[in-house]
């Protein structure tokens, strides 16, 4: 019976009973599965699902191609299971697209796909064999450069997610450290820290993440420091809050006259009766921080192409919206739209759940 009335097991009921709050955990658990099996379920299994048909750029969801394989590579390293999930599978073939073929003898002639208004002339390959043949369906259509979207959007979840958990992580490291010290000592060192958070505080995020990628570069792993960097002062002014409150109690001050020292009265029994609160913040900075890596991969400054990030896509395809293919631009836009509501339900759902008081927090 113990076990069931346990302050964790009364959290988890707390925040079941909160239909969308449990949803949203729900869709960020799937996006997370899906990040994970990542080439596995997606149609273009190469590296970066960045293999190009051309002559196939923009076209519609669920429409269905046949290849011809015209070529085998040679010396292409078939990766194991691992790293084929995380990795992809470089194609050791090269195919085009067709509309017709016909053998005759040891050749193959084929009428390579060139438009649905046009027909190209007569091409001659080589016959290889048996499965010189193979049909896709592009279930989401294709982007400019004729490659999967749906392959490129599912391995785009592992770009905004992986920058959300690095972010916040840093974020959290950060400032939980300086919010913990200025809470616990105050005097001076609380003024130090309060001034230079509210210099930080003070600047448009957006702006600072673009200011500390000029200094680090462009690139993924940048990103992950630079969002870091620009989201810790929302934890840090809640941890510092938090722990000037509970300085004064009981427990805090039987630990004091054991003669704990500082950092295992903060570490032991200061920050683990904040841990509520803390968790709320995360989650509503992971949603900061997926819009902010996508505000940086609009302007050019995020994940490098031809890596896949929704944002990117949204720069690539932002033309089309007014044009017959807005969906290029508009399916990212919804992916990231839908994670980042689905983690601001989250932060409300601990919100509630943990019975953090208003006043305390905000998200």
């Amino acid at each position: 019976m113990e076990s069931n009335n346990s302050p964790s097991k009364k959290i988890w009921k707390r925040f079941k009973k909160n239909k969308m709050a449990f949803g949203g955990l729900l869709f960020i658990l799937l996006l997370t599965l899906m990040g994970i099996l990542g080439y596995l379920i997606t149609p273009d299994q190469s590296p970066m699902a960045n293999t190009m048909h051309l002559q196939l750029s923009n076209k519609k969801p669920g429409r269905t191609f046949k290849f011809i394989i015209v070529s085998k590579k040679e010396n292409i390293k078939q990766v194991n299971f691992i790293e084929r999930m995380l990795y992809g599978q470089e194609a050791d073939f090269k195919s085009l697209p067709i509309t017709s073929s016909r053998i005759a003898g040891k050749n193959v002639y084929v009428r390579e796909y060139i438009g649905d208004d046009e027909q190209a002339e007569e091409s001659v390959y080589p016959l290889i064999g048996q499965g010189q043949f193979y049909t896709q369906t592009f279930w989401l259509g294709t982007d400019i450069y004729g490659r999967d979207l749906l392959s490129r959007l599912i391995i785009g979840i592992r770009v905004s997610l992986s920058v959300g958990l690095m972010a916040v992580l840093i974020s959290l490291f950060i400032g939980v450290s300086l919010g913990a010290l200025a809470g616990y000592f105050g005097g001076k060192t609380d003024a130090a820290i309060s001034w230079f958070m509210n210099v930080i505080w003070s600047l448009p995020s957006l702006l600072l993440v673009i200011a500390i990628s000029f200094a680090l570069g462009k690139g993924f792993w940048q990103i992950f420091i630079a969002v870091g960097l620009s989201t810790w002062v929302d934890v840090s002014r809640l941890v510092r809050g938090q722990v000037m409150a509970l300085k004064e109690v009981e427990f805090v001050e039987a630990a004091k006259a054991l003669g704990f020292s500082t950092s295992r009265t903060i570490v032991k029994h200061i920050l683990p009766n904040i841990a509520g609160p803390i968790l709320v913040v995360a989650s509503a900075n992971f949603a900061s921080a997926i819009l902010l890596e996508t505000g940086l991969s609009f302007l050019g400054f995020g994940a490098q192409p031809p890596m896949p990030s929704w944002g990117g896509m949204i720069k690539e395809h932002y033309g089309y919206i007014i044009m017959d293919a807005a969906y290029l631009a508009i399916l990212p836009g919804l992916a990231i739209m839908l994670t980042v509501y689905a983690f601001n339900l989250l932060a409300i759902g601990l919100r509630d759940a943990f019975d953090v008081k208003s006043q305390n927090i905000s998200v």
